[in-house]
């Protein structure tokens, strides 16, 4: 019987207990354990197996560990380092995901439950020989009674920033070993903060917290801290000197954070999916971590779910499904003329150099659209192709998926935005039953110029007529008393769009993307395709008296739209 596939699984635990197949990253041991610094940061996007590597490194390192779960692992092969190192520390594992609030006093107290709840693991401490009353005390001050009950914790505030470094004295005298602290989505609390507004007494506290627990704490044997994004060291780091970071940049550990190529084709094979390594590598490869190409692991995960139920699956945008993507909303909504154009050119597949900065405070973030582009690159929305100088990288969309995303945001911004200027929108949608192509033109020409194109030469010709379908469909929208019909059978085809007016009005749209750039050839082209087909049969049987027929074509930033008015007998 086959494994099961690790969908949301975060608990290394269960790979074993529960039988799912796993990835094998323990190599990310052996090179922790070799290039270890006393802080180590590492910065990856989410989705990409973090969270799942604290829990391996916490089962790997933990005091009372099986350890089963690593036979047959790259890990089981270095027998000094497991001897020296498996099994041999107490560990402090947190994740700060869940530390939110609209306020700072719920944020606080979401801070004091995530450090409570592991607090609560080391309740025989009470009990230790090796503690004495006054330390058992500071224990029970932090954690609260020892019945394991309370579901809301009253640490107080003057324990609180120094709740880890305490607990970390305590641990060491209770075993005699120093700690290690394992702290996962250590960015999200000043993330949650900043979109709250109460960003500032959030890096107070956790300056605070990180200081005491990272940097004057005597009984630390080292830390690993991971999340999205590098915070500058000055909000949360300060006079944290002695902190080891891997970016997505860097070379170190590339490997270790989503799958390979090797990995992705091991997977396939073990489910009899071989068929679909080439659509897999089209949608979800072409992340650069360092020197290795990466593909998201929840989207080949979640495609090959897919698959399993039905081969023939269409990917989907799995990624981007797991946030909001606000990021990338804020990106568009801030892009001058010139930005519009290096996103065309991102999403025709070509590259554009910028400055990146991998260092910055949430406060800094969109600033300035500089900074933006350094976010949308550390948050994978963007990869990088290579190094220039002084910090410039060579940054390209990684794959479909992305370029997709993209592609959708740009619609709904678009219509967000055109649709606030309703007096514009209500004049270009009178034009259609007037016949009025002009207008139409010439509105269509300027929405273009104010928006953000679709061009991949790589693409194929439906999907860039679909953005430019999109957008026409989106606008017509706004006249709420038609009735609008997109991709409908009528005739001998599928037409793109019907519209149906109160006054026995019918009118028909081609759209055409003109690859050639000749305009007017693919609006006659749109218009004979009207009259091959026979599209206004569904608008007559639907009772309208008049028929308009628009061919409309696209190249880039350009559009030329063509009428016809067909005699009803003709139909």
């Amino acid at each position: 019987m086959r494994k099961k596939l690790p969908i949301g699984i975060e608990n290394f635990g269960e790979f074993s207990s529960d039988d799912f197949y796993y990835v094998d990253k323990t190599g990310l041991i052996v090179d922790l354990l070799h290039n270890w610094g006393k802080v180590n940061l590492f910065t990856r996007p989410r989705r990409f197996g973090k969270s799942l590597n604290m829990s391996m490194l916490q089962h790997y390192f933990e005091i009372g560990c099986d350890k089963r779960l690593f036979e047959g692992l790259r890990i089981s092969r270095e027998k000094e380092l497991c001897e020296s190192y498996m099994g041999r520390y107490p560990v402090i594992a947190l994740t700060l995901k869940g530390v939110d609030g609209l306020n700072f006093e719920a944020a606080c107290a979401a801070m004091r439950s995530t450090i409570g709840r592991e607090l609560l693991r080391f309740e025989f401490l009470l009990e230790s020989d090796r503690l004495s009353d006054r330390e058992k005390q500071i224990y029970e001050q932090m954690a609260g009674p020892a019945d394991g009950k309370q579901e809301v914790f009253s640490m107080p505030d003057a324990l609180l920033a120094d709740s880890l470094q305490n607990l970390s004295m305590l641990l060491f005298k209770h075993y005699g070993s120093r700690v290690i602290i394992l702290i996962d989505e250590y960015d999200v609390p000043l993330d949650k903060a900043f979109q709250a507004g109460y960003y500032d007494e959030m890096v107070s506290l956790m300056r605070n917290l990180f200081g005491n627990a990272l940097k004057t704490n005597e009984y630390l044997q080292f830390a690993v801290l991971m999340g999205c994004l590098r915070i500058s060291k000055e909000s949360i780091f300060t006079g944290l000197n002695n902190m080891n970071v891997m970016s997505v940049t860097d070379e170190y550990f590339d490997e270790y954070f989503g799958f390979t190529d090797a990995d992705v084709q091991e997977l396939l094979a073990y489910y009899g999916l071989e068929y679909a390594f080439d659509t897999i590598k089209e949608w979800y490869d072409g992340y650069r971590f360092g020197n290795a190409s990466i593909y998201c692991p929840w989207d080949v995960i979640k495609y090959c779910q897919a698959l399993l139920k039905n081969k023939n699956a269409v990917p989907e945008n799995y990624w981007a499904n797991t946030s909001g993507n606000v990021m990338v909303c804020r990106f568009i909504e801030k892009a001058s003329q010139q930005t519009r154009n290096e996103i065309e050119k991102l999403i025709e597949g070509e590259s554009i150099t910028k400055a990146v900065n991998m260092e910055l405070t949430y406060n800094e973030l969109d600033t300035t659209i500089d900074n933006l582009w350094s976010v949308l690159f550390t948050t994978g929305y963007l990869t990088q192709l290579g190094r220039e100088e002084d910090r410039r990288y060579r940054l390209s969309i990684p794959n479909r998926e992305i370029r997709e995303l993209f592609i959708s945001q740009i619609r709904e911004w678009f219509q967000e935005s055109t649709g606030a200027d309703t007096g514009r929108i209500a004049k270009f949608c009178g034009a259609f039953p007037d016949g009025d192509v002009r207008l139409i033109e010439d509105m269509l020409n300027e929405y273009l110029w104010n928006t953000i194109s679709i061009r991949d030469s790589a693409a194929r010709s439906g999907m860039k007529e679909n953005f430019y379908h999109g957008m026409l469909l989106g606008l017509l929208r706004h006249e709420e008393s038609w009735l609008l019909k997109s991709n409908t059978e009528s005739g001998e085809g599928f037409s793109d769009i019907l519209i149906e007016t109160r006054n026995g009005t019918g009118i028909i749209i081609e759209v055409k993307y003109a690859e050639d750039g000749k305009l007017d050839r693919w609006c006659r082209a749109a218009l004979e395709q009207i009259k091959q087909k026979h599209y206004a049969a569904r608008l007559l049987e639907d009772g309208m008296e008049r028929i308009i027929c628009y061919g409309i074509s696209f190249y880039r930033k350009r559009c030329r739209a063509a009428l016809h008015r067909p005699p009803v007998s003709d139909n």
